[in-house]
């Protein structure tokens, strides 16, 4: 950390520490204008997949308040990184949102729940992965049909996962258990089960969509970013996130 980060952390705590003392609306809004960097961040992490862009301010108004409602919540004597615990709830805020708009068609949803089923079912009889073309013959269509239902599939996956993650998050975080307090070791050791699990099922994913996964979700490029990168469409880019987080929930279903 150069001396300029370091100069903006103290100035950072110092205002922490007197809002902590005073609790004023006027020291709040100084904390919240700090972060709001953060609910842009998280809201366009969607920005990529979700269609109807008039209501992106929309989605940033709700991260906002949830921004406050973490500033007026977060304890500065836990120890923890506000960050974190500010990103926990903002992205909360965002998905219920989201999943308030019904964003993703009802057709859309019935065969993303169709190939859920076939993938678990087909899994669970053979021990085994399944080939693209043994899903499809379950279902009676077409390979290329797969393929199509695996990119349209990508919108309301990032929901799905989204939500999955970020409730998992919210019970088992340490974030908001005090460190110091030595009788609720519970949360952190759910915290690092959720985290030692994801990274062994991204491990067995194959390596392109290890990549999709981490590119996405740790790198937050976008679908059009990803794509540039491995030099493959954006559709293939949705098809392999799809596929990869298929596997992942079949992985994680008795988590």
């Amino acid at each position: 950390m150069n001396a300029a980060e370091l100069k903006s952390e103290d100035t950072s705590l110092q205002l922490w520490q007197q809002y902590k003392l005073h609790k004023s609306i006027e020291l709040r809004n100084e904390l919240v204008l700090q972060y709001t960097g953060l609910v842009k961040k998280i809201v366009l992490r969607f920005k990529g997949s979700y269609s109807n862009f008039g209501q992106l301010d929309d989605m940033v108004n709700q991260g906002i308040i949830a921004l406050i409602d973490a500033v007026e919540k977060f304890d500065l004597d836990m120890g923890n990184k506000f960050e974190t615990f500010a990103s926990l709830k903002i992205r909360g805020a965002v998905i219920d949102f989201m999943r308030k708009q019904d964003w993703v068609p009802r057709s859309q949803r019935n065969l993303a729940k169709e190939l859920d089923d076939v993938y678990n079912e087909l899994y669970s009889g053979h021990g085994q992965e399944p080939t693209k073309q043994e899903i499809a013959d379950k279902m009676g269509i077409t390979l290329s049909h797969l393929e199509k239902i695996l990119e349209q599939r990508h919108n309301s996956i990032i929901l799905s996962y989204e939500e999955a993650i970020n409730e998992k998050m919210m019970v088992a975080t340490p974030l908001i258990i005090n460190d110091n307090d030595k009788s609720l070791p519970e949360g952190e050791i759910l915290y690092e089960e959720l985290k030692e699990k994801l990274i062994e099922v991204i491990g067995q994913l194959k390596e392109k969509e290890r990549l999709v996964v981490s590119l996405y979700y740790y790198e937050n490029l976008k679908l059009k970013e990803i794509a540039e990168i491995l030099k493959i469409t954006e559709s293939r880019v949705s098809q392999i996130h799809s596929a990869a987080i298929i596997k992942m929930k079949n992985k994680l279903i008795h988590y």
